[in-house]
């Protein structure tokens, strides 16, 4: 497959009560489209395309270094509206459309992989990326026929209550054949109850014809997850804080009562050493190895050697402490 990525990053983001672009916001120090293109370049893609439109300026110049291309959704007339206007800029090599939403942070490359994968191995016209919630309120529906088969997608604002009982729901990504997705959503109309351009009807178009519409069901429900409120910012900042302590220790590193400890991602943990409760370790620290850190210390641009103990409720900004060195509690080293 020649696959193009599209981005789509053009909303103001309204339930973030903000100024900032939605996808400007960060998520674990990162905006969160941010982490969406470094997922993106860990796949063998032809292109990347970001669909932009609120402070289209401000998104293009952060993403601006990362080799993507830029198209201008002018008007919010809906997600197949944003894909739509993209068709000029795909590549004639492409053949296949990866189609993803810049308020995704926690996909992961093995998730999209998986799903291109299914995709190419069912010769799919479409192939959705779906997931089973307890509570899947505000989630367009998968519904399926009595054979299993994807028969269509109802956001919920569309939706009966028989429908809004389904627990899959749609993760809001797609794998499209070219041809077929650009003749599609010339079709799409605005019949609905938000009034635009729906991407999701492409599905229903695709049964019609009978056309072969798949599905990959992530796993992992947490992946999914679009942020669209602090609250939902908040929860993603966490997720991934969780995933980066679950690979330090991983690597040998232990850590006291973890959902109190923050460590930037830019920071080095060597193995055996440790980091105790309520510890804080901001961006551009070094620890070495069987070193310990007490608790409610706060690190920031340091290097800590190996073999050394911090007491408890240290501040260190700047500092360099050589192997062996020990600190009693409640000390300060500022640079």
């Amino acid at each position: 497959m020649n696959v193009c990525a599209i981005v789509l990053a053009a909303g103001k983001g309204t339930r973030m009560k903000s100024a900032l672009a939605k996808v400007l916001h960060p998520v674990f120090h990162k905006p969160m489209v941010g982490h969406v293109i470094g997922t993106l370049k860990q796949i063998s893609l032809a292109e990347t395309i970001v669909v932009v439109g609120h402070q289209r300026q401000a998104v293009e110049n952060y993403l601006g270094g990362d080799g993507v291309t830029f198209t201008e959704q002018q008007e919010q007339l809906g997600t197949g509206h944003a894909v739509y206007i993209c068709e000029q800029q795909v590549s004639a090599s492409v053949d296949t459309v990866l189609i993803l939403c810049g308020d995704t942070p926690l996909l992961s490359e093995k998730t999209l992989s998986a799903m291109l994968q299914t995709h190419e191995e069912r010769d799919a016209t479409v192939t959705l990326l779906t997931t089973k919630l307890a509570n899947p309120t505000n989630y367009g529906r998968i519904v399926s026929d009595e054979h299993g088969h994807i028969s269509e997608i109802v956001e919920e604002k569309d939706a009966s209550d028989e429908i809004r009982k389904i627990n899959e729901i749609n993760a809001g990504v797609y794998c499209v054949q070219r041809d077929f997705l650009f003749s599609a959503l010339a079709e799409v109309g605005t019949d609905n109850a938000q009034g635009e351009v729906y991407l999701t009807d492409i599905i229903s178009m695709a049964t019609t014809r009978e056309l072969a519409v798949s599905r990959y069901v992530c796993p992992d429900s947490n992946e999914v997850l679009g942020v669209n409120s602090r609250y939902e910012l908040s929860l993603a900042d966490d997720i991934m804080q969780d995933t980066f302590l679950r690979t330090l220790n991983d690597q040998g590193v232990a850590i006291q009562r973890s959902g109190s400890v923050v460590i930037h991602p830019d920071s080095v943990v060597c193995s055996d050493s440790s980091i105790g409760a309520q510890v804080t370790i901001a961006e551009n620290v070094t620890i070495g190895c069987r070193s310990r850190i007490g608790a409610q210390c706060y690190l920031e641009n340091c290097h800590i050697g190996d073999d050394v103990d911090i007491g408890p409720g240290s501040i260190l900004i700047g500092a360099v402490i050589d192997n062996g060195q020990s600190l009693s509690p409640g000390s300060k080293v500022i640079v």
